[in-house]
C-alpha cells in the first residue's frame, strides 16, 4: 500500500483561518501547491505553485511528476461533490490521496435556507450546460444549483418564467461562509436582483402553472414537444419501446436512425447518468436532433451527421441499440455485432421488407416479436370512430 502523497484540501471563503491543524500541516510540508488563482491567495506558505491551466488535464502532467512528494490541491468546499476530485481520482491511486473536505456549497445553501439536502435536486451549473436543469423543474421540487456566475440567477429566473413557473421562489447565496456573505430572493417572474457576486448558489422552489410544460417522469413525452418533418416515433409507440429499451443506469444507447431523436433523448431523461448516440444520415434531421436535446434538457446528446452501418464502426459499444429508420440486413447485422453479450436491440419496423427481415432475426436469434397498433379516436359526422395509425413490429431481443 503506498502512502498518500497527494492531499486534496477543501477550502471555504474564510480561506486559512477555517483550516484545521492537520490541513495546515500538509500545507506546510507541500513542495507544490496547484489552485486557482483566488485559492492560491488565501494561502501563505513557501511552496512552488501551480494555478489551474484552462482545460484543467493540463495540469495532470506535472501533478503526476511529482510522485512521492508532499503535494497539495485546494478546492472549493467539498472536492469530491462537483469538485476535481473526480478528476485526481482517475489518474491517482485512491490509496496515494488524502482527503480533507470543507462543507460544501450545498451544505452551506441548505443550512442557512433550512432545506434537507436529500429532498433537494443538487446541480451544477458552473463549467456544463445550463439546460440540463430543465428536468428537474417540477412542482414543488427544490433545487440547490451553483452557478456559472453572477448572470446565472436572473438567466434561470427567465427560463423558469418561460416555462409557466414564474411563481418559483428565487433564493440567491453569495460568497457562502465568509464575512462578506449574503442571501436574497425573488420570484421569477419579477426578478431584479443586482449587483450578484460571482460566486454564487442558487435555491428554487419551484411553482408551476397547471399548463407549464413539466417534463413527465415516465416515457411518452407529446409529440408536439419535439420538432420534426414527421420522421418522429409517435408518443404510444415510443412509450412500449423505451419500456423495451429498459434503461438502466449509466447505459448508453446508439439509436439508430434517430429521426427527431426522440427515443435518445427520453433514453436520457430515464437518468442523469445515461448517454445516448443519435446517429442519422440526414444533415437537417441531425441539426433538429440537437435542437431537440437542447431544448428538452438533455444538451449532451452526441449527434452523429452519418449513414449506418459505416457511421458506427468508430463509436464507443454500446449496452442498448435501438433501430427505428427501416433497418436493413447490413444494419442489422453490423449492430448486433456491435452489442457485447447481454446487450439489448430493440427494431421497429412498418414496412413488409424490414418485417420481414425481423421475422428473420426472430426465427434465428429468439427474443420477442410484438405487432403494435394504436387507434385514436376522430370524429365522423355526429359520432366519432377509432383512426388506426400505421401498425408497426417490433423484435426485441437480448444477445447470449
Amino acid at each position: 500500500m503506498n502512502a498518500p502523497w497527494l492531499s486534496l484540501i477543501g477550502l471555504g471563503e474564510d480561506g486559512a483561518d477555517a483550516l484545521s491543524p492537520a490541513a495546515r500541516a500538509l500545507i506546510a510540508q507541500a513542495s507544490l501547491l496547484v489552485g486557482g488563482a483566488r485559492h492560491l491567495a488565501m494561502i501563505d506558505a513557501p511552496a512552488e505553485r501551480l494555478q489551474w491551466p484552462s482545460p484543467l488535464t493540463d495540469a495532470l502532467p506535472r501533478i503526476l511528476a511529482q510522485r512521492g512528494r508532499p503535494t497539495v490541491v485546494l478546492a472549493s468546499g467539498d472536492p469530491f461533490f462537483y469538485g476535481v476530485g473526480d478528476l485526481i481520482a482517475r489518474h491517482v491511486a485512491h490509496d496515494e490521496i488524502f482527503c480533507i473536505p470543507a462543507p460544501s456549497a450545498f451544505s452551506l445553501a441548505a443550512a442557512r435556507l433550512k432545506w434537507s439536502q436529500q429532498d433537494c435536486a443538487l446541480l451544477s451549473l458552473h463549467g456544463r450546460a445550463f439546460e440540463r436543469v430543465t428536468p428537474h423543474l417540477q412542482p414543488r421540487a427544490k433545487i440547490i444549483a451553483l452557478s456559472w456566475d453572477e448572470t446565472t440567477p436572473a438567466r434561470l429566473a427567465r427560463h423558469l418564467a418561460a416555462r409557466g413557473m414564474g411563481a418559483s421562489r428565487l433564493h440567491v447565496l453569495e460568497r457562502l461562509g465568509g464575512p462578506h456573505e449574503r442571501l436574497r430572493h425573488a420570484c421569477a417572474d419579477a426578478f431584479a436582483l443586482d449587483d450578484i457576486a460571482p460566486l454564487n448558489t442558487i435555491g428554487v422552489e419551484v411553482e408551476a402553472d397547471g399548463d407549464a410544460p413539466v417534463i413527465p417522469l415516465a416515457p411518452g413525452l407529446p409529440d408536439e414537444w419535439f420538432e420534426h418533418d414527421g420522421q418522429l416515433t409517435k408518443r404510444d409507440i415510443r412509450a412500449v419501446t423505451l419500456s423495451a429499451l429498459a434503461p438502466r443506469k449509466g447505459e448508453l444507447l446508439w439509436d439508430v436512425g434517430a429521426g427527431a431523436g426522440s427515443i435518445a433523448i427520453e433514453w436520457m431523461l430515464s437518468d442523469p447518468s445515461n448517454r445516448a448516440i443519435a446517429i442519422e444520415r440526414d444533415a437537417a434531421r441531425a441539426a433538429r436532433i440537437a435542437r431537440n436535446a437542447l431544448a428538452l434538457g438533455v444538451p449532451d446528446l452526441r449527434v452523429v451527421n452519418g449513414e449506418a452501418p459505416p457511421a458506427l464502426a468508430e463509436l464507443e459499444t454500446p449496452q442498448t441499440i435501438f433501430i427505428g429508420g427501416g433497418a436493413d440486413a447490413a444494419t442489422l447485422a453490423a449492430t448486433w455485432d456491435a452489442l457485447p453479450r447481454f446487450g439489448r436491440i430493440v427494431i421497429n419496423a412498418v414496412t413488409i421488407e424490414t418485417q420481414s427481415l425481423l421475422a428473420d432475426a426472430f426465427r434465428e436469434k429468439g427474443g420477442e416479436l410484438l405487432h403494435l397498433q394504436i387507434a385514436h379516436a376522430r370524429p365522423i359526422g355526429r359520432f366519432h370512430t377509432f383512426d388506426p395509425a400505421m401498425a408497426v413490429t417490433q423484435w426485441r431481443a437480448v444477445k447470449r
